[in-house]
């Protein structure tokens, strides 16, 4: 408690917070000893109103204060609440004995618990005023054991007030725990109005609560009553003592040493109990605080004695409520600080919207004024066209008026000669003004209204609307049907719901090793390569494996944190490659772009090199790269050719020989109307379609596999596993006709569907493949 209350406590006046401010440095200060550091700060040419800061007194950080003043900070509320709580608990027993104890930090508990097995452990047998004292460690002296002091504090006055000094004298004797939980209230059990007097004594010889008018008419200052021990009213339960469980009214005086349990005469006597060792309600009291209190004071024997379940029980249970005590401190002291930082948090978050809020306001203010100059201006002009045609109006009705009255004079002209004169005159110009009325009378614009001003701010004030915190954007979803690949490139695409929230995005792949746990896979970050600050909703990665799949994450990036995509699994294309001339027997003859080879019976001129197929019947070509990773699939077109041999080797193999003749190569052939893999020297005969025109092969480098499929029946021949050494070069053999390559394709789906129902084939078959052709390491047949 004392870390509790030093947490609480004001650090210039060092009492508990009163009316506790906030300071922006996250501290607290008494409001009136804040207003005692500017009155310190006073002077004579410096009034109170005019000081404007302060320094923090725990922190030294300058307080900037407006001009409210001490006025304007913040009360520190959930403090002031915390410490009105703490004061009530405190406060409520400021007379008791156990409050008192209460604001101690180590002895609280102890006491409390003692003095509680004290009461009831020395509760029978009349010892409950001996255990009492012995809870304290100090020896006491019972009422029961020495009447004669009684009766002579008795005898010595001569007046029934002599109550008072005897119950003084008894009631520093008796237990704490009692004492502890007095009650005031406790009524009088003698009275017989209804309700009865509260009581002012206790007698513990005579088990009752009494009034003091009852108490002077039951207890006489004379013996046998001058004997018996009053105390202050305490509860009836804690004055009769603990009674037997089995025997109803009788008293526990005993405490059995087998069962572990308190026990009264009877169960000794005549009991369940009477064949087992027992001893007093004292000794093992004495025995038991001896263990607790001070073991190393007692000898051996007594320890050994002493230590029992009950004993091992009292102590963990002291030791973990003194330790859960202490925890609560430390937790309540973070409690609190954790209050005034969210007390620090809310101002600022507060401090920060009022910002935002004032920012908006005065953006619409600033924008309000551009457009009501823009309207005053048009206004202005507006009427400045109006006045002029107004003026160019009156001049032309002006003119129009003196014609007009010229003409009427001559009309009321009577002479002859006159009017003849006039007349012509005045009738030419009528004519000439009536005829030129569209150019007499002015072009009046009317138009009042402001068509280039229409506002509609619905918009704006949808998005005013919606303001509130920024939250982390959705996790946006990667489309598989958009993405694109080739042999060396992916390109990723992905869509996300609020878009316009996204500051960036983040690419993150790895290559997929098989693993299905994608969160573990996502925590081994060391393998991941990341492309950040992508503003787009696509990006192409370059410089990947060929065949190889790949495992992409989009992370979706804004001020409020990020959220990831699932991930996808995108694969690069096989690696393309062409028949290479260099290897090509002389025999046969390369398409210009070489990717048909086809048998020439006629000897073609051509140089030899160590990488040309050149013996007898060694019609063969092999591409033009070499293959060390990845998986890759390629198809070869057949036509009518009906001997032929196409697989895989290394650059060592022999090229005087056919394709698998040796321990370098592995080859699928066909010879007529018979269809075998070859590899060693060694031919296993498959099954095939004397109709096959469209052969497969996937490479699979990393998983050890070389396959072959009836490409246009979706359609699994064999499959080699092989665990490859060196990199791999795609050979070709022909004996009639001509073959064409098409290489650099995707993997077909049938092949995914195949490689899975031929899984658990190919584990049954291992054993049996590898006894009856140790040739072929793991080679399987599908019959």
């Amino acid at each position: 408690m004392e870390t509790l209350e030093s947490e609480l406590t004001c650090p210039i006046c060092l009492e508990l917070f009163e009316d506790p401010l906030l300071l922006p440095c996250a501290h607290s200060l008494c409001f009136n000893c804040a207003h005692r550091i500017l009155v310190s700060h006073c002077s004579t040419s410096k009034p109170l109103e005019s000081i404007s800061a302060f320094q923090c007194p725990t922190c030294r950080y300058v307080i900037t204060l407006n001009h409210r003043g001490l006025e304007g900070l913040k009360r520190n509320v959930t403090l002031q609440n915390i410490i009105d709580r703490f004061q009530k608990a405190s406060l409520s027993g400021p007379n008791s004995p156990t409050e008192s104890r209460r604001l101690q930090p180590q002895r609280p508990y102890t006491a409390t618990i003692s003095g509680t097995i004290a009461g009831t452990i020395g509760g029978g047998g009349g010892g409950g005023g001996t255990s009492g004292s012995s809870a304290r460690g100090s020896p006491a002296t019972s009422s029961h054991s020495h009447p004669h002091a009684n009766h002579a504090n008795h005898a010595n006055h001569g007046n029934h007030t002599n109550h008072t000094n005897h119950t003084n004298h008894t009631n520093a004797n008796h237990s704490p725990a009692v004492v502890a939980k007095m009650d005031p209230r406790i009524s009088c059990q003698f009275c017989e109005q209804d309700p009865p007097r509260e009581a002012v004594k206790t007698c513990v010889t005579c088990e009752v609560s009494y009034c003091d008018r009852c108490l002077r008419a039951t207890h006489p200052n004379k013996k046998p009553f001058t004997g018996h021990r009053l105390v202050e009213p305490v509860p009836d339960t804690h004055i009769r003592g603990l009674t037997c469980l089995e025997h109803e009214n009788e008293k526990v005086n005993m405490y059995c040493l087998v069962d572990d349990q308190l026990i009264c005469a009877l169960c000794k006597l005549v009991g369940r109990h009477r064949d087992h060792q027992v001893s007093s309600l004292t000794e093992r009291f004495d025995k038991l605080k001896a263990y607790q209190v001070s073991p190393g004071r007692v000898s051996d024997a007594v320890m050994e004695a002493s230590k029992t379940s009950a004993a091992q029980t009292l102590e963990n249970n002291l030791t973990n409520l003194v330790k859960r005590n202490s925890e609560l401190e430390n937790q309540m002291a973070k409690l609190i600080q954790i209050c005034q930082q969210v007390e620090v948090n809310t101002a600022m978050h507060e401090a920060k919207l009022v910002e935002e809020c004032d920012e908006l306001v005065e953006i619409i203010r600033q924008r309000k004024q551009v457009i009501a100059v823009k309207i005053k201006e048009s206004k202005v002009m507006k009427l400045r066209k109006l006045a002029q045609q107004i003026a160019n109006c009156r001049q032309c009705l002006e003119r129009s008026s003196a014609l007009i009255t010229q003409a009427e004079q001559s009309l009321k002209e009577n002479d002859h000669a006159r009017f003849l004169q006039t007349a012509r005159n005045v009738a030419e110009r009528v004519a000439m003004a009536t005829a030129s009325s569209q150019v007499l009378i002015p072009d009046v614009n009317l138009n009042e209204a402001f068509d280039n001003f229409a506002l509609d701010f619905s918009r704006e004030k949808k998005i005013l609307e919606a303001l509130d915190y920024l939250t982390a954007p959705s996790p946006p979803s990667i489309r598989d049907e958009l993405c694109t690949a080739s042999h060396d490139t992916i390109t990723v695409h992905w869509t996300s719901e609020d878009e316009f929230s996204v500051t960036s995005y983040e690419l993150q792949y790895t290559i997929y090793t098989g693993q299905t746990n994608f969160i573990s896979l996502y925590n081994s970050a060391d393998s991941w390569m990341i492309v950040p600050n992508i503003k787009q909703n696509h990006y192409t990665v370059h410089g990947l494996q060929s065949g190889t799949r790949y495992i992409f994450f989009v992370k979706a990036i804004n001020q409020a944190g990020s959220r990831n995509s699932e991930p996808a699994r995108l694969k690069t294309n096989s690696q393309p490659f062409k028949l290479d001339p260099k290897t090509a027997h002389k025999k046969l003859r390369l398409s210009n772009d070489c990717l048909t080879m086809e048998k020439d019976e006629s000897s073609l001129k051509k140089s030899h090199t160590p990488e040309r197929f050149s013996g007898t019947g060694s019609y063969g070509a092999a591409g033009n790269v070499f293959i060390d990773s990845g998986g890759h699939y390629w198809e070869v077109l057949l036509g009518a050719s009906t001997w032929y041999a196409i697989g895989v080797a290394y650059k060592s193999a022999p090229k005087n020989e056919w394709s698998g003749k040796n321990s370098s190569s592995w080859v699928f052939s066909r010879c007529n109307n018979n269809f075998m893999v070859r590899h060693d020297g060694k031919e296993m005969l498959v099954e095939a379609s004397l109709q096959l025109r469209r052969l497969g092969v996937l490479l699979d480098y990393d998983n050890n596999s070389l396959t072959f499929y009836d490409a246009m029946n979706s359609q699994h021949i064999h499959t080699f596993e092989v665990s490859f050494l060196l990199p791999v070069v795609p050979t070709f053999m022909i004996w009639n006709k001509s073959v064409m390559i098409l290489s650099g394709l995707p993997v077909p789906d049938f092949v995914d569907g195949v490689a899975s129902d031929l899984q658990e084939q190919q584990q049954q078959q291992m054993g049996l493949c590898r006894q009856e052709s140790p040739y072929l390491t793991g080679m399987k047949t599908c019959h």
